[in-house]
């Protein structure tokens, strides 16, 4: 009796292709990918510290010692902080302290992050899964609107907020109104892009068992959408929050944020240069607490979509 001779395998078998959601996986946890991103976060940070131990240096060492010196030296100290934030220019200087800029950039800030994402998830949702007559003709209207450079409109957009008109420019709705009609273009490209992508079977499943608009939107398209909508939070945090512009043609000096008046804070001939950076590190430090927070979500959003396949 004699025995089958062993199956031989077959070399011109080739392995299944990789999907490329599969091949960005690899290439992002590669040895070279890891040793980059180590690389980028440290020099990233390098600024941030220095500008947090420079703050730390009193105003009589700031002009002739480093910060390093004067710390071997033991002379760092957490009191430009609070003449920043409570004293500002200190006995040199009749201003306001900062802590009141810094509650004017919280109050601008949070509002025209709400608002402009609730308009342009609403609307996007509309384009995407709402079909009615002219919908493709506006959302190439809204889409085109990103190429206005904004200071065409801050004088046209100035009047109508002004007295003659709505009456509401250099009071928190106005630069609340202005911040919010300039991000709508943009978040709604980005949202739709990314609510688009929802799968129909999803939609119409939800539509087949009786749900309206109001509870697709809620229970689906919200839930889907979190890491888009983090991260155009983010970055229309960011940008209202370090904006400048804007803030001081539609507000006033009861509405002016953080950004106002640290453009000023040297003074004359620099005599208190010394509080600049304190004051730019507490500028950046609660952009740096939301992004953190909102880190996961934000790489989703950035991801969505590149790695389908």
């Amino acid at each position: 009796m004699t025995t089958p001779a062993p199956a031989i395998p077959d070399k011109t078998a080739t392995a299944p292709e990789k999907t490329r959601s599969q091949k960005a996986k690899e290439r992002l946890t590669s040895p070279w990918a890891t040793a980059a991103a180590i690389i980028i976060a440290v020099l990233w940070t390098i600024p941030t510290v220095g500008l947090l131990m420079t703050s730390l240096v009193p105003g009589q060492y700031y002009r002739t010692d480093a910060w390093w010196t004067v710390m071997l030296e033991g002379n760092l100290t957490f009191e430009n902080f609070g003449i920043v934030l409570f004293d500002s220019f200190g006995d040199s200087s009749s201003s306001d302290p900062l802590l009141g800029n810094l509650i004017n950039s919280i109050v601008v800030t949070v509002p025209t992050v709400v608002f402009p994402l609730v308009l342009a998830l609403m609307a996007a949702y509309a384009f995407a899964w709402i079909p009615f007559k002219g919908s493709g003709f506006l959302f190439v209207l809204i889409f085109a609107l990103q190429v206005v450079p904004i200071q065409l409109a801050l004088i046209p957009l100035l009047r109508l907020l002004g007295p003659e008109n709505l009456g509401i420019a250099g009071e928190f709705p106005g630069v609340w109104l202005a911040h919010t009609i300039f991000a709508l273009p943009l978040a709604v490209f980005l949202l739709h892009n990314f609510i688009a992508q929802i799968p129909s079977d999803v939609i119409e499943a939800a539509r087949v068992d009786g749900a309206s608009h109001t509870q697709v939107f809620f229970r689906i398209i919200i839930p889907l959408s979190l890491p888009a909508i983090a991260s155009l939070a983010i970055f229309q945090f960011l940008w209202v929050w370090n904006d400048l512009l804007v803030s001081a043609v539609f507000g006033s000096i009861d509405t002016y944020p953080l950004t106002y008046p640290i453009s000023n804070l040297a003074g004359s001939y620099g005599a208190t240069a010394y509080l600049v950076p304190p004051a730019a590190f507490i500028s950046m430090i609660i952009p740096l607490i939301v992004f953190f927070s909102l880190q996961r979500y934000f790489v989703r959003g950035l991801l969505a979509g590149s790695t389908k396949g």
